[in-house]
């Protein structure tokens, strides 16, 4: 870890006091140094406006024909104990414990037949369309690292990518996207692992110190022979400039504390709760607004994940815990992307890893159900106001237009202004990969092409 010094004060026998230094060199992204997180910049000799995704990421399998594909006609061992509600689009309903997502469904659209699951209970497959074997060496990028890789940062105040899940039970459910064969400079900055967001923080540590670019650089060429003597950060001295501007910059931290938004819309948001249960669960109601502020400061993608949706037992009892929890801080970012301005620009995702089974078992919940599942989009100035797919009576199977996870990762791409078509990214041999699978394309149902 790299220390910038301030002024001293006191305390230690080298008369360097505890609070005046910063720690920069791991800033939670993958512990290597922020310039080489920046690089990402330079390499990527891409120019766009300002687009951004917001990746909503339910661990565990949220019950499809539950929440966005109720089975009113079924049997009762799989229908059921919610019952739908109508939604401002004729035609269209959802459950009764999602009353505020139903109002503004006209600004929503919905999948119904999300198909190829793995039933691996991770989130590899929703942030990289792909299934998690096989992989070539160094592992599939996920979106995030992959736009980092290609478009940059669009403020160097902001790394690119931020990752919100903290640390869980089952870490596989906290996983806001891997870099993959792009390596550790394309990780997202993660606040909420390790010291992050504490280490952004100048702790007395004075501009004209930092100025001082001869110490600086003789502290970074120190870090780096300390951490790293395999080459891995040959180069970084290009990026230590660049690293200035989040050192310096309140806007990265200023975009992370509430504290400095409108009190009534941190209510309107809600309140969260941050235990952990069992293997995972945190219900944190602010990551939906921490994560407007960030794609509004300048990153282009930011994932989270809300909740632990696996449910074996007890299914509808805890649906009714955390179904409103879910309505009122989706409900609240959807609305407040479109009265900023945003909701053309800035692309929400909202799905689990798979859907659950269409029969409910002895203990009152419902098991893992890889064969088809659901999603909700808005935003990106997609086509919205209307269910994409269907799934027989007993919502087990998709019957009309199955969609892969490929497909809804090459809308997300196209919201941002990257050809899944043409656009590809060198792996570890140089050979150039495509960012989806072979036969995941835009879907023409949401967008232009």
């Amino acid at each position: 870890m790299l220390h910038v010094y301030g002024k001293s004060s006191g305390g230690f026998c080298d008369g360097v006091s505890r609070r005046n230094f910063l720690k920069i060199g791991g800033l939670a992204m993958g512990g290597l140094a922020l310039p080489e997180l920046l690089r990402a910049e330079s390499q990527s000799g891409i120019r766009r406006s300002h687009k951004a995704v917001i990746m909503i990421f339910l661990p565990g399998g949220p019950s499809h024909q539950d929440i966005f594909d109720l089975k009113m006609d079924a049997p009762s061992e799989v229908r059921g104990e919610f019952k739908p509600i109508s939604t401002s689009v004729p035609g269209i309903q959802i459950t009764e414990h999602l009353p505020r997502v139903a109002k503004l469904m006209d600004k929503c659209a919905i999948i119904r037949s999300i198909v190829g699951a793995t039933c691996a209970h991770d989130a590899y497959q929703c942030q990289t369309g792909r299934p998690n074997k096989p992989q070539p060496p160094g592992g599939w990028p996920s979106l995030g690292s992959a736009v980092a890789k290609l478009q940059g940062t669009a403020d160097r105040a902001v790394p690119p990518f931020v990752g919100l899940a903290p640390k869980m039970g089952h870490m596989e459910w906290a996983d806001n996207g891997q870099p993959g064969f792009l390596g550790v400079p394309f990780a997202p900055f993660q606040p909420n692992k390790g010291a992050g967001q504490a280490d952004m923080a100048l702790n007395g540590v004075t501009l004209d110190r930092l100025a001082d670019r001869r110490a600086l650089l003789t502290s970074f060429d120190n870090f780096r022979r300390d951490v790293d003597t395999s080459g891995l950060m040959e180069g970084l001295d290009a990026f230590n400039q660049q690293a200035f501007g989040v050192l310096t910059s309140s806007k990265l931290l200023d975009a992370l504390d509430l504290a400095k938004e409108n009190p009534r819309l941190v209510e309107r948001y809600g309140k969260g709760d941050p235990k952990n249960r069992d293997d995972g669960g945190p219900k944190l109601m602010e990551h939906f607004l921490m994560a407007r502020r960030l794609v509004e400061a300048g990153a282009r993608c930011v994932t989270l994940a809300f909740s632990r949706w696996d449910h074996h037992g007890k299914n509808f009892d805890a649906l009714r815990q955390d179904l409103p929890l879910l309505d009122q801080g989706l409900s609240a970012l959807i609305e407040d992307l479109h009265q900023r301005g945003l909701d053309k620009d800035v692309s929400v995702v909202v799905w689990g890893e798979f859907g659950r089974t269409p029969t409910i078992n002895k203990d009152a919940g419902r098991d893992h159900w890889p064969r088809v599942s659901c999603a909700l989009l808005a935003g990106g100035g997609m086509k919205t106001g209307q269910v994409i797919g269907a799934t027989d009576r007993l919502g087990g199977e998709a019957t009309d237009r199955p969609v892969q996870f490929g497909d809804v990762l090459a809308t997300l791409y196209h919201n941002l202004g990257i050809d899944v078509s043409k656009v590809t990214l060198p792996d570890l041999a140089g050979r150039p990969q495509y960012l989806v699978d072979s036969g995941c394309a835009p879907m023409p149902e949401l967008v232009s092409v």
